[in-house]
C-alpha cells in the first residue's frame, strides 16, 4: 500500500509516495531520529528541550525541504516515512523556506 505526504512550499505543491514497507523497514531510524530529538532541538533562535510531536514535524520537514531541493528521493521518502509513521491522520505539511522552521505547519485530515 503506497501512503502520500502532501507537501506544499512557497505555494508549489509536491506529493511524496511512501510504501507501507518503508514505515515498517525503518522504524529503527524513526526510533533513532525521536532519539536525538529527545535531547532536545534549536527551532529558529529557540531550544526546545522536548520537541513536541508538532516540533519533530518541523524538524524534519526542514530536513524534507534540503532533500526536495536537492532531489534526493531516497531522504524524501524517508522523511515523508517518518512523518507519516508519527502522524497517520496527517493530509499536509506547509514547509517554511525563508528560515523560520517554526513557521511549518500541519495541516491533518477531517475527522470522520
Amino acid at each position: 500500500m503506497i501512503r502520500v505526504l502532501n507537501i506544499v512550499i512557497d505555494g508549489n505543491m509536491y506529493a511524496v509516495n511512501v510504501d507501507e514497507e518503508i514505515l515498517t523497514s525503518a522504524e529503527n531510524l524513526f526510533s533513532k531520529m525521536d532519539q536525538d530529538m529527545n535531547q532536545g532541538w534549536t527551532l529558529g533562535r529557540d531550544f526546545v528541550e522536548n520537541p513536541s510531536i508538532t516540533e519533530r514535524c518541523q524538524i524534519v520537514g526542514d530536513k524534507l525541504l534540503t532533500a526536495i531541493e536537492d532531489d534526493n528521493e531516497q531522504m524524501k521518502s524517508m522523511m515523508a516515512g517518518y512523518i507519516l509513521s508519527r502522524v497517520p491522520d496527517i493530509m499536509t505539511i506547509y514547509i517554511d523556506n525563508t528560515g523560520e522552521i517554526q513557521e511549518t505547519q500541519v495541516e491533518l485530515a477531517p475527522s470522520v
